[in-house]
Parts: C-alpha cells; sequence; structure tokens
C-alpha cells in the first residue's frame, strides 16, 4: 500500500516542479529534467525546477532574461534559446555569458532582434560597443551606507586632526609654563646670592 501511494505521490511531485506553461519528462533515474517550454508565447522565463538538465525556451517571445533566472540550474547541460525576439542591450549580457559557458552552437544561433544596429546579429558576436554603457547601479540600501560611512569616516578625520592639534597646543603650554617658572627660579636665585660658610 506504501508503496502504491508512492507511486501515485511521485507523477504529482513531478507535476509540481514543472512549469504550468511547460512540458517536463524524466531523463531517467537521477539524470534530472528535459523541460520543453518552446513555441508557447512565453514572454518571461518561468521558474524552472533545479534538476533541469535539458531546456528548450526556442521560439517564444522573449526579449531578456533576467539576471539570476538560471542560477538555480546547477545540473543544466543544453539550453536552447533561438527563435525569440532577444532586444541586444546590457541586459542580455547575463543570458551572453551563460551561453558562453553552456553552448557555443546555442549563442551562435541566437540572433538579436533589437535594437536596430544589432538586428540580425548572432549575439556571440557582439562587442560590448554594441551592447552599449552597462551601469551597474547601487541598491537604495547599498548609498545609504555609503553616506554612513562616509560621515564616519570625515567625523573620525576631524576627531583625529582636533586631537593632533590639541596634543601640539598643549605642548607649547606646557612648554610656556616651564619656562615661565624656570625664570621665575632664575630670578629668585639671582636675587638671594648663596651664602659662603
Amino acid at each position: 500500500a506504501l508503496v502504491g501511494c508512492a507511486l501515485l505521490l511521485f507523477p504529482m511531485i513531478q507535476g509540481e516542479a514543472c512549469p504550468s506553461s511547460c512540458s517536463c519528462k524524466s531523463l531517467g533515474e537521477s539524470r534530472g529534467l528535459l523541460v520543453d517550454c518552446s513555441s508557447r508565447q512565453l514572454q518571461a522565463v518561468p521558474p524552472l525546477p533545479p534538476d533541469t538538465r535539458i531546456l528548450h525556451l526556442h521560439n517564444n517571445s522573449l526579449s531578456s532574461v533576467p539576471v539570476g533566472a538560471l542560477d538555480v540550474l546547477l545540473s543544466l547541460e543544453q539550453l536552447e534559446v533561438s527563435g525569440n525576439p532577444w532586444h541586444c542591450d546590457c541586459h542580455i549580457l547575463y543570458l551572453k555569458l551563460w551561453l558562453q559557458d553552456l553552448s557555443a552552437p546555442s549563442l551562435a544561433n541566437t540572433r538579436c532582434a533589437s535594437p536596430a544596429p544589432t538586428r540580425m546579429k548572432p549575439l556571440g558576436k557582439l562587442t560590448g560597443n554594441e551592447l552599449g554603457k552597462c551601469k551597474r547601479s547601487f541598491p537604495t540600501k547599498c548609498l545609504e551606507f555609503f553616506w554612513r560611512d562616509l560621515i564616519l569616516i570625515a567625523g573620525a578625520i576631524i576627531a583625529l586632526i582636533l586631537v593632533a592639534w590639541a596634543l601640539k597646543f598643549s605642548k607649547k603650554l606646557v612648554c610656556q609654563l616651564n619656562l615661565s617658572q624656570f625664570g621665575r627660579r632664575g630670578r629668585l636665585l639671582r636675587g638671594n646670592p648663596p651664602k659662603n660658610h
């Protein structure tokens, strides 16, 4: 009975892991999944099962892949993404690097649809100049920490300058006090000549 329940639950577990917009097929025991999301008019990459080994995303309406969307796919061996209207600006760099590491043929078959200067060029042939200026903006929290740290550093520098100035001033004051005391002693000594016995 337990084996029967486990066999009934196993397809449900696999079905839950598979995105509703795709079809998933097991590649065999502990070999992972073939996830076919091709020709589904997808405009965004769906959440994918971590054990995806082969992923088909071709012939959709994808224009970019969000940074980190494929990071969960640690056992991915094959990725097919051709036939999508890729917008080849800064945001395509993540996909380009993924394909460089994973599949040179897929990179060669992936072509840009826009902007106009990159239209129909293979993604693998694009240079940094063609991708545009990739500026990475800091998250708001990072900026808050940056200003806080900058204020703390400026405060520490000002405090050190004040301490150095105070030490220098105190040395001069001590020297002046010592000189003035020495001067008084000298006058006292000159005013009272030593007695000869």
